[in-house]
Parts: structure tokens; C-alpha cells; sequence
């Protein structure tokens, strides 16, 4: 993890997008990008196939010490085999292992839902804003460790 964002205006930030469902996915990255730009970060973008390469993603970029914090957006609609619950849960679990062994500051944004309906509410950064959401943890998770990391 890069150093804690106490002396930036504006920390740097990586959104890491999953686009196996481009329709919800377009709905958590306008609810996670309103956030950013309302606290005057700055961020990127960049985007795999699925929520299982997300973790992936973003130990690859934090081991390039470039971004502050990570937004992790997704979505993983139960279907009729068991795939869901593995996609589900590795992806969960890889963000979960990155903060805790790198302590990567990582707002969690992948949905995990039973239907199409529930992701439509849930993505809406009008309704629930869980791209929003996510953000907001990720800043929150990045004012932690500069609480805890700082000199002073």
C-alpha cells in the first residue's frame, strides 16, 4: 500500500469493474464515480471480465504502489448451478485477504444477488447506490489507515 493520504488533497484511487453484466455494471460505476468527484478525488478505471479477476486486478495495481484506495465493482446473479456460490465467495474472500495481508484499503462493491431485479435496486445510484456505497468505504478505509499510519 502506498503511503496514507494525509498530505494529498486528492488521493488516487482505482476502480476495478467487472463488466459480465454492462447494464448494472453502468449503474455502479455512475454511483461509485458521483462519490469520487464529490471529494474531489482522483481515479482510474480499468476493467476485467468478471468478479473473479477483480481481486486479482487490484493486487496487481497495488503492487504498483500507484493508487491509494480501490473500488471493487461487480455483479454475480445466482443461476442454476453452483458457480454463483464460488464466484460469490472467492471473489469476497481475495478482497477481504488483500486488505487484511497488504492492508489495501478496498471498498467492496460487487453485488451478489438472486435475481436481475434485486441488482437493478441495488445498482441504482438513485435507489440503494451500492457503487456509491462502495466508494465511500474505500475513502473511509484510506482515512483509517492514515489515522492509524500517520506520524503525528
Amino acid at each position: 500500500m502506498t503511503e496514507p493520504a494525509a498530505t494529498q488533497t486528492n488521493p488516487l484511487l482505482l476502480i476495478v469493474e467487472a463488466r459480465f453484466y454492462d447494464h448494472i455494471q453502468d449503474r455502479l460505476l455512475e454511483g461509485a464515480r458521483a462519490v469520487l468527484d464529490a471529494e474531489g478525488c482522483r481515479y482510474e478505471t480499468v476493467s476485467v471480465p468478471g468478479a473473479l479477476e477483480v481481486p486479482t486486478a487490484i493486487a496487481l495495481a497495488d503492487a504498483a504502489d500507484r493508487f491509494d484506495a480501490f473500488v471493487a465493482l461487480g455483479c454475480v446473479i445466482r443461476g442454476e448451478t453452483a458457480h454463483y456460490d464460488v464466484v460469490a465467495s472467492e471473489s469476497a474472500r481475495g478482497l477481504v485477504q488483500l486488505g487484511i495481508d497488504r492492508g489495501a484499503p478496498i471498498g467492496n462493491g460487487i453485488l451478489t444477488v438472486d435475481s436481475e431485479a434485486q441488482a437493478l435496486v441495488r445498482s441504482d445510484p438513485k435507489g440503494k447506490d451500492k457503487g456509491g456505497a462502495a466508494a465511500r468505504a474505500a475513502l473511509t478505509l484510506l482515512r483509517t489507515a492514515e489515522h492509524f499510519l500517520s506520524d503525528e
